[in-house]
């Protein structure tokens, strides 16, 4: 198997592929994990540097350069948060969490009686009741999320819906690190 600037294989994907055409996956929000991972396995061992080591220095660099792709198409794609921004962005709707913080106002108002709730959490039990209630939230907004991108290819529908999850992580982190603290 030659290895050349366009492809690991004769046949193979590009570099310039999207990560879900690089991994021959449907651009879809729901995938099947074992799938994705046997598939960067295979693209891994494709790609290997050390296969090329008898092409020469060139060839292992873009071969380097597979692996790399083929790693970063990989975090992407097997983080299901990633993944739908991902999804969005190549749909023409990029989050823009960092410029754009308008919000649905009863996800606000949700915001602001867990922070509250927060605020009044005294025991771990506390916290922990509070940590439950937002990673309920969490599974319905993924359901929502894969709704929004498997069933209707809406892209602006799963903008709202990643762009909340951003923050429903980062305040499940805030609250376990408060229990592990």
């Amino acid at each position: 198997m030659a290895v050349a600037s366009r492809s690991v294989s004769e046949d193979g994907p590009s570099l310039q592929d999207d990560d879900f055409a690089l991994f021959g996956l449907p651009r879809r929000f729901q995938l099947d994990r074992s799938e994705l991972d046997a598939r960067w396995k295979q693209l891994q061992r494709m790609a290997h540097p050390d296969r090329f080591a008898h092409q020469g220095t060139a060839a292992q660099r873009i071969a380097m350069q597979w692996s790399v792709r083929i790693n970063e198409a990989y975090q992407r794609l097997r983080d299901p948060l990633r993944r739908a921004a991902y999804w969005c962005e190549l749909q023409g709707a990029p989050i823009e969490a960092e410029s754009n913080t308008a919000m649905p106002a009863n996800f606000l108002q949700q915001q602001m009686q867990w922070r509250e709730a927060l605020d009044d959490a005294h025991t771990p039990q506390d916290i922990e009741a509070l940590l439950q209630a937002v990673e309920a939230e969490r599974r319905e907004r993924l359901d929502a999320l894969a709704e929004a991108i498997d069933v209707h290819a809406d892209a602006q529908a799963a903008v709202v819906q990643v762009r909340a999850l951003m923050f429903i992580e980062r305040f499940a982190d805030t609250l376990q690190a408060r229990l592990d603290g």
